[in-house]
């Protein structure tokens, strides 16, 4: 019988399994051998965490990162041929925000089930809890390094918002998360609205909806701190 390929959502914060994580993802997990991971070490923790009984040496990893190349990856579904294969995300849900979709692509072009798990994203949970719209949104990653082209962009996105009522969604390497945010309050409007969202699913949580006028008066402190922001002018 020919194996599936399993999207297997990982933790985006120190939380215990059993509160994120139907059984059927650690059952899944326990009859794979095959896994692909962003970082090998990192997924051997979350593999050990999930099945605290699981034999780390039996399995076999593939990396996928952004040093792997197109054609490094062509023959890392072969075990389908007659095995299952478990693409992990090094946090959140596989090919969203993270590596995975040429491997996706790949087993649609081999015939291969895709089977994507049950677990937490980061961008759908801050999404959850702004307060803006839901139906019609758009994640756009990073945001340029170069401060000129970051506030460009901060104006394109916030224009869009108003233009085509659409929740702007983007995330930062949490270190440059002061340098964002005071380029957000000196580029946008007043009156639009930002959330940030940090810490997601862990005890320090942080979430918070309003204008930029109001942010202005006291800033959280995010540095540091894995944050998803949106953005939307009414």
């Amino acid at each position: 019988m020919k194996g599936k390929l399993y999207l297997i959502p990982s933790f985006i914060g120190s939380e215990k399994s059993e509160e994120i994580f139907p059984e059927i993802n650690k059952r899944i997990i326990s009859e794979i051998k095959y896994f692909i991971v962003e970082e090998e070490r990192s997924a051997r923790r979350f593999l050990k965490k999930m099945v605290p009984e699981i034999v780390i040496n039996n399995l076999q990893f593939s990396i996928l990162n952004e040093h792997t190349k197109l054609n490094e990856i062509a023959d890392y579904l072969n075990p389908c041929e007659k095995y299952s294969v478990g693409l992990i995300s090094e946090a959140g849900v596989p090919c969203v925000a993270d590596p995975g979709s040429q491997i996706v692509k790949l087993a649609h072009e081999k015939n291969i089930d895709v089977v994507p798990l049950i677990g937490p994203s980061s961008l759908l949970l801050a999404l959850m809890a702004s307060g803006f719209n839901g139906q019609n949104f758009a994640f756009n990653g990073y945001l340029p390094v170069q401060r000129n082209e970051r506030t460009r962009m901060l104006k394109i996105y916030e224009k869009r918002s108003f233009s085509e009522n659409q929740t702007q969604l983007f995330i930062e390497t949490p270190y440059r998360n002061r340098q964002l945010l005071e380029d957000i309050l000196n580029t946008c409007e007043p009156g639009t609205f930002l959330s940030i969202a940090c810490d997601l699913t862990l005890p320090t949580q942080f979430i918070k909806t309003q204008n930029i006028r109001e942010w202005k008066i006291k800033l959280p402190d995010i540095h540091k701190r894995p944050a998803i922001f949106g953005l939307k002018k009414d």
